[in-house]
């Protein structure tokens, strides 16, 4: 392993594992960051094989202090960072980054839209016009800036929505649900953005059950995929393709975009299951949904202004990423960024730190660390936690191979902490 310990656990993602006693975390970032198998991950611990995938899939909980002390030595977690999991059980935010404003649903919610509130506003068409006008607006400002500041705001546009249906009557008050629905599943975007898995967990659970009682399939449909794509980022292979096959079975009638959305998704989970064949031909049958989606994009809900094939081509690169066909990776994400507009902030950034990270893997170490150095202000500004991360994996990766661009990128990414 070429990383020096202090580096290594500089990763924030691995701080914030332990922090959390998350050790199934802990185990799968440090070996995309070492390279190790299970089996030496196992050794370095005391655990077989069958044990750490476990732990990493979730089927097995470490609650043994003698089992933890092990892994602790094993893999030479700093004493600084157990403290920092100290703090955090006492309250303390162990990583400032991932630090992210309450934005769970409460149960009061599901009572006003069900009727609780007596009210004795009107609400017409023009109302909800002008909220669905200011939603969209919302939307792409958090492509530009980022989700952080919008938190809030949307959190209270929401009761503002939600107050409304009791004022509500005939197909205005499908209108408010399908509104909440919108609202809910922006929010659960914004805190799985943060990575607060929690609240966006509960927001889907919220914009699904309000999408089925206003009739949209195309909302329920794209909350499953979304809840796809949450699995995904969490490394669950599994269960991101079963909620993604879940979305276009139990959602029928939906746009061709939302279907492509799904079939990209399950794609996407065979490919980190590292089953290949079938990651690329769903992907080859996504290309082609998207493709027709493309001919009527006035077919396509609101939500979904952002899903195009700029938007999946990136996506094949994601794919190769986890297929670890990195030189294909590097040539889709190159020619999906070239075509992504700067509107997309947020998105580009992303992007680039995945494109630095396929560089590296691919042995083009100065390429790599000019785009991830060049990548680091937009991460440290709008990019964290996902970003964040990427840049730290790619300077591990760098500096397991040798490069001693690797400690020139950790070294900017210390100074923008």
């Amino acid at each position: 392993m070429g990383e020096t310990p202090e580096i290594l656990w500089s990763h924030p993602q691995l701080a914030a594992a332990v922090a959390r006693d998350d050790w199934g975390t802990v185990f799968r970032t440090y070996r995309k960051l070492t390279g190790l198998s299970q089996t030496k991950l196992g050794e370095r611990v005391g655990l077989v094989q069958p044990d750490v995938s476990d732990i990493e899939r979730g089927r097995r909980r470490v609650t043994s202090a003698e089992v933890q002390q092990r892994i602790v030595a094993g893999l030479g977690i700093p004493g600084t960072l157990q403290e920092a999991g100290a703090g955090a059980a006492a309250g303390q935010t162990p990583v400032s980054g991932l630090a992210l404003p309450s934005a769970m649903p409460d149960g009061d919610l599901m009572l006003r839209v069900a009727g609780a509130v007596d009210s004795s506003r009107r609400v017409d068409a023009a109302t909800l016009d002008w909220l669905d006008r200011l939603l969209a607006e919302h939307r792409r400002a958090e492509d530009q800036i980022g989700s952080r500041p919008l938190v809030t705001v949307m959190r209270r546009q929401l009761d503002t929505v939600v107050d409304l249906y009791a004022g509500a009557r005939g197909p205005l008050a499908d209108r408010v649900v399908r509104l909440a629905a919108e609202h809910a599943q922006f929010l659960a975007w914004m805190a799985q953005d943060q990575d607060d898995t929690a609240a966006a967990l509960s927001w889907y659970d919220r914009s699904h059950e309000w999408a089925l009682e206003a009739g949209d399939a195309d909302m329920a449909a794209t909350t499953l995929n979304m809840k796809a794509h949450m699995a995904w980022s969490k490394g669950r292979a599994d269960r991101c393709v079963r909620l993604a096959e879940a979305s276009r079975w139990s959602a029928p009638g939906t746009s061709l975009g939302v279907q492509g959305h799904a079939v990209q998704m399950a794609a996407r989970g065979h490919a980190l299951g590292g089953e290949s064949d079938e990651a690329r031909r769903l992907l080859d049958e996504a290309q082609d949904i998207i493709s027709r989606a493309a001919e009527h994009p006035e077919d396509e809900p609101v939500w979904m202004y952002f899903y195009d094939e700029t938007w999946f081509t990136l996506q094949r690169g994601m794919a190769a990423m986890h297929l670890r066909d990195w030189h294909t990776a590097v040539d889709h994400l190159t020619v999906g960024l070239d075509a992504l507009p700067d509107d997309y902030r947020r998105d580009k950034t992303w992007y680039r730190t995945c494109l630095a990270h396929a560089l590296a893997a691919s042995g083009e170490s100065a390429r790599s660390a000019t785009v991830a150095m060049a990548s680091v202000p937009d991460a440290a500004d709008i990019g964290r936690p996902h970003s964040w991360n990427e840049l730290h994996t790619t300077a591990a990766v760098l500096i397991r191979q040798g490069a001693k661009e690797g400690r020139l990128l950790i070294g900017l990414l210390r100074e923008h902490d």
